[in-house]
């Protein structure tokens, strides 16, 4: 079955299960546009805190499909909700972004020449002010578009990214930096004189400021301060983890017992720092290439690796990780070079676990030691081991 034939058959699976559902489940008969509302928020901010656990380095992929799986069936709700009294479908849905899609893209699907990333969106603010123009009669603002629900720090940066693709813009950061040194000296001024309106009014502009610089160095301001708070969360956790260790009661520490615990924790990310950038592209695959007359052990070895480490096994033969690596054993002309494949454990106890299973699992050349262990087959070795 093709890519697209298996896509057609999924989504027309969920597209049932989401009618029966209707029929059949009180909840979900209940459900209106209203009460769902705080559902598509929730896991449109579940799909993002996957987002940046697979970006930033910690955790795989599997569990951002499973919040895309919980996301696409918000859509498919709302979908069957609008069925239900003859507004749209869901293909009435797929349809119109498709359409969308190719007709802003006159670059891709079409004739036209481009020069670039601005031209391109350059060109989608015209050809959406003309779409609104031949529908309501008049192109509308740039600015449409842009929801008033949004964080307010996202809204900022999109309202500024949208104006700037009619020519409202800063010719430079530095000017921007500049501009920012502006808005900063203003309410320190505010600050001084103490008004609350003032100071609210002065605060919006310095954080309007700092959206557009972010836009500017191309750094999403809400992703960045996203980061942040994960960093003072993890941080300050790390904080109450050792205060309960040195015995010190809740909240009766002092700023100072804080203030040394918080330059630890920040200690300790300097020395394995996050990665700077994300991967651009994730190890999905790998093919161990063994003899005929190995392949048969090899594979029983695969087999009792994997199973000891609680790896998925696919149809194909493969082993997957749960991250979405998958390995598989291939055949090979002649006797291919050895090949050493090391693999992370999360606790010593894990790594006398799988040890066990190993032994118990067939005759396969193995070595351990303290917190690893080892299997050899056909010029190929798996290590498990764990980092203290």
């Amino acid at each position: 079955m093709s890519e697209h034939s298996a896509a057609g058959a999924a989504m027309e699976r969920l597209l049932e299960v989401m009618r029966r559902l209707r029929a059949g489940c009180p909840w979900d008969r209940e459900q209106d546009l209203r009460s769902l509302r705080p559902y598509l928020l929730e896991e449109a901010h579940e799909v993002l805190d996957e987002m940046d656990a697979v970006a930033y380095g910690r955790a795989g992929w599997k569990e951002l499909c499973a919040e895309l799986g919980d996301l696409l069936f918000q859509i498919v709700f709302h979908s069957q909700l609008a069925a239900e009294i003859d507004e749209f479908t869901f293909a009435d849905v797929a349809d119109g972004i498709a359409e969308k899609l190719v007709r802003r893209h006159p670059h891709v699907f079409g004739d036209r020449q481009v020069s670039g990333t601005a031209q391109v969106l350059e060109n989608w603010a015209k050809l959406k002010a003309a779409e609104k123009r031949e529908r309501q009669g008049h192109e509308g603002s740039v600015l449409d578009g842009v929801p008033s629900s949004a964080p307010a720090l996202m809204r900022a940066e999109r309202l500024t990214e949208k104006a700037s693709r009619i020519g409202f813009d800063w010719p430079s950061t530095a000017e921007v930096r500049q501009k920012l040194d502006e808005e900063l000296r203003e309410l320190d001024e505010a600050i001084a004189r103490g008004d609350r309106d003032e100071l609210e009014h002065e605060l919006g502009d310095v954080l309007f400021s700092l959206a557009n610089l972010g836009r500017f160095i191309k750094t999403p301001p809400e992703d960045a301060l996203r980061q942040a708070n994960f960093r003072f969360t993890r941080r300050f956790q790390q904080i109450e983890a050792a205060l309960r260790a040195e015995g010190v009661p809740f909240g009766q520490a002092t700023l100072e017992q804080m203030d040394r615990h918080w330059d630890a924790a920040k200690a300790r990310e300097k020395v394995v720092p996050p990665p700077r950038h994300p991967p651009r592209a994730a190890l999905v695959g790998l093919e161990v290439p063994v003899s005929p007359e190995d392949e048969g052990v090899v594979r029983g070895m695969l087999e009792a690796f994997g199973r000891s480490l609680g790896w998925e096994s696919g149809r194909d033969g493969a082993w997957s990780d749960g991250g979405g690596v998958r390995l598989r054993v291939v055949k090979a002309e002649g006797r291919p070079a050895p090949l050493r494949l090391e693999f992370e454990a999360p606790s010593p106890r894990a790594v006398a676990a799988a040890g066990e299973a190993l032994a118990a699992a067939g005759p396969f050349s193995g070595r351990s030691g303290d917190g690893w262990v080892e299997v050899s087959a056909g010029g190929l070795t798996l290590r498990y081991g764990f980092s203290r």
